[in-house]
């Protein structure tokens, strides 16, 4: 999504940092901005509202230029994308100057506790909150790199910081808690960027900051420390020149890095379209008016493979949310059998790319009949969202994987909030039940970050299980999609035998199969405060007893603490309680590693596998 580069050294930096920006144009931006300090100490600032060519424009009809500086390229989160809200930004007496990507979740106390003391804001940004504490900090007498530290520490959210001051010049300093920075090394000169492709042209050698790093960069070297200034080290690597090789940010493969990467994928297709004070919900790429949202009879989604799951738990959100029926649809029959769609009816249409064949045949069968297509994607100009009526990008960034995570759960985070849209619409949601729903959401990716790095030892299952030549998955309701993609996940990536079924179901068939070399997944997780949800989870712990009558090994996703389920349980995993209807996000990633696990003891192919393709762009 959004794009910093930052440079100090000899050469021209605005021409460097424009460079850069101009790489990291993938990630998607609606407006762009440079500082930079003249010989002079004077700070000059250029920005622009639309495209990168606008901000180089302003520069060449308005040169700036200096031997330091930092640029941006903005997607808008907390107000309009204008050019006043564009970065870089700065504090009350232009000592302080930042770019930001993230969010300030706290920026309303923060604004409203400096306002108190005289300060004008002027923009609608929370980044220019951060600039203006690191203002007053300094002015207390705070060394910059001090300054900084005390403002990282009353930040809630998350960010990736590079920040200058004109009372300490030669200096940027970053920090990150959240969205990647990297710093680059070169000769007599230095780079930050939030990845690699920004300033590989200029640089093999850097590193990448991790959470809580804070780097001082001056034309002299990068000094590294922690929030607290403990100083810390951090591994330099050495990038070949292979484009992709160098994305893989030090993981081993692409889809552990993007496993990893879900909390901000999720944060990201949040952005801008919850209000946590009203519980109101924004969709803004819509010729969809509110009043046609509210009169559609039915909804159809249509989508293939993965995003097929993901509008299948869509379908339990909507329903639920916003009370209208939903019937969910591969791409790939859609067409084939006439469906019944018409001006009443609202299509759904998902793919990570875009550009899925048997989906865009799917969405122009049903513009033909007369329905309104809404597109849930994660390639801005694509296809799909270019033929839409209205759009919902899911900002999950770049996904080179060919097993689908992070586009899954920020497409199951785009149903959640399109759901709440619905039934707001139609009156079904009132305020306190939104801002409820709220709540939970934008707690949501701090609790896949607990997912993320909790001790279950997914190594030590895979080891007992790998071998193993089928297995079976099983989930109730909203899980039973979960059920579908976990199994879905092994299959493609580690070539094991795998099905997902409804729980209750079992009974019909697959207890046949249940003998003691059976893995079987039981999704058992629940909300506490639901008592539909709960009633679900004591018939799954019945399903668990019959799998253990027959001998079966059982691997449970189960709540933290659920000692009941725990004795249960060959393998157990816990994960946060939270909301039914958002329980299947935090129930995939521990699916999504057991997979990657097993797969890389088998020695597959992980981010490659066999007879696949990311994108199916043919029939």
């Amino acid at each position: 999504m959004c794009g910093i580069v930052g440079y100090i050294g000899r050469r021209k930096t605005a021409l460097i940092v424009l460079d850069g920006l101009r790489r990291l144009e993938y990630r998607g931006y609606d407006s762009a901005g440079i500082a930079v300090f003249d010989e002079n100490g004077e700070l000059l600032i250029r920005r622009a509202s639309g495209k990168l060519h606008n901000l180089e424009e302003t520069v060449r009809q308005s040169p700036i230029e200096g031997n330091y500086g930092i640029g941006h390229t903005r997607w808008a989160t907390h107000g309009r994308p204008t050019e006043e809200n564009a970065h870089p930004h700065t504090g009350p007496r232009r000592n302080v100057v930042l770019v930001h990507n993230g969010i300030v979740e706290n920026y309303l106390e923060l604004r409203r506790e400096l306002e108190a003391l005289g300060h004008v804001f002027v923009t609608e940004t929370d980044t220019e909150v951060v600039a203006h504490l690191v203002e007053v900090a300094i002015s207390s007498g705070l060394c910059f790199e001090e300054a900084v530290r005390k403002t990282v520490k009353r930040i809630n959210g998350v960010f990736a910081l590079a920040i200058m001051a004109k009372s300490d010049p030669g200096k940027i300093i970053a920090a990150r808690s959240g969205p990647p920075v990297v710093i680059g090394l070169g000769d007599g000169e230095y780079f930050v960027a939030s990845d690699v492709p920004a300033i590989l042209s200029h640089t093999r050698d850097m590193f990448f900051l991790d959470d809580g790093d804070l780097a001082v960069v001056t034309a002299d070297g990068v000094k590294l420390s922690d929030f607290e200034g403990q100083p810390i080290k951090r591994q330099v690597t050495h990038i070949m020149w292979d484009p992709i090789l160098a994305e893989k940010g030090g993981y081993k493969h692409f889809m552990l890095k993007e496993i990893y990467e879900q909390p901000r994928a999720v944060r990201d297709t949040l952005l801008g379209r919850v209000g946590q004070e009203s519980g109101r919900v924004f969709l803004e790429e819509m010729s969809i008016t509110p009043e046609e949202f509210a009169g559609f009879n039915q909804i159809r989604i249509v989508a293939c493979g993965t995003s097929w799951h993901a509008g299948l738990t869509g379908k339990f959100m909507i329903e639920r949310l916003a009370r209208i029926p939903v019937e969910v649809d591969y791409g790939s029959e859609f067409r084939y059998r006439d469906p019944i769609v018409d001006e009443k009816t609202l299509t759904v249409v998902i793919s990570q790319s875009g550009e899925t064949a048997d989906t865009i045949a799917a969405q122009r069968e049903a513009k033909q009949k007369g329905s309104k297509t809404l597109a849930i994607c994660n390639v801005i100009g694509s296809m799909i969202p270019r033929e839409a009526a209205g759009t919902i990008l899911t900002h999950a960034g770049p996904e080179i994987g060919v097993a689908s995570t992070k586009a899954f759960t920020s497409q199951v985070t785009a149903l959640f909030v399109l759901a709440m849209y619905i039934g707001q619409q139609r009156g079904i949601l009132n305020e306190e039940q939104s801002r409820a729903l709220v709540a939970e959401l934008v707690r949501l990716p701090g609790k896949l970050e607990h997912v993320l790095g909790s001790e279950v030892h997914y190594e030590d299952i895979a080891r007992a299980l790998f071998r193993a030549t089928d297995f079976l998955y099983l989930g109730r309701g909203v899980h039973f999609p979960i059920a579908l993609e976990g199994a879905l996940k092994l299959k493609e990536i580690s070539y094991i035998h795998a099905e997902g079924y409804p729980a209750g179901e079992m009974k019909h068939g697959p207890n046949a199969l249940i003998d003691e070399k059976l893995p079987v997944v039981v999704l058992a997780a629940y909300d506490p405060a639901d008592a539909a949800s709960r009633i679900r989870y004591e018939k799954t712990l019945s399903n668990i007893q019959e799998v253990k009558a027959r001998e079966g090994i059982v691997i449970g996703i189960i709540n933290e603490g659920d000692k009941d389920a725990r004795k249960m349980c060959s393998f157990s995993i816990e994960i946060p309680v939270t909301s039914e209807l958002l329980l299947p996000l935090l129930e995939i990633i521990p699916l999504q590693l057991l997979a990657y696990h097993i797969a890389v003891r088998r020695g597959c192919d992980v981010d490659q596998p066999r007879n696949l393709a990311k994108s199916v762009t043919v029939e």
